[in-house]
């Protein structure tokens, strides 16, 4: 099982517990770009223009940016079918 899928499910059964590295590294594999931060907050853009902006709590993801990450994923990945 590759890198990608693995965080993938990580982050689907428990959001709460993904780490900020983690987080970064999944989005990063979906394709998203990093366009700039200010301060904690980092705004990410995906492959069809979805905007997202993310920032640490600590060294975890925080869990409502992660969901709104898996949406953006789910939606992609409708769309493809």
């Amino acid at each position: 099982m590759n890198q990608y899928i693995k965080l993938i499910n990580k982050a689907k059964q428990n959001p709460k517990g993904l780490s900020f590295s983690e987080f970064h590294t999944l989005m990063t594999k979906c394709g998203w770009v990093k366009d700039r931060q200010k301060g904690s907050h980092q705004i990410w853009y995906s492959p069809k223009g979805d905007r997202l902006s993310i920032q640490t709590f600590g060294n975890m993801a925080k869990e409502y940016q992660a969901r709104q990450f898996l949406n953006f994923e789910k939606g992609n990945e409708d769309e493809n079918k």
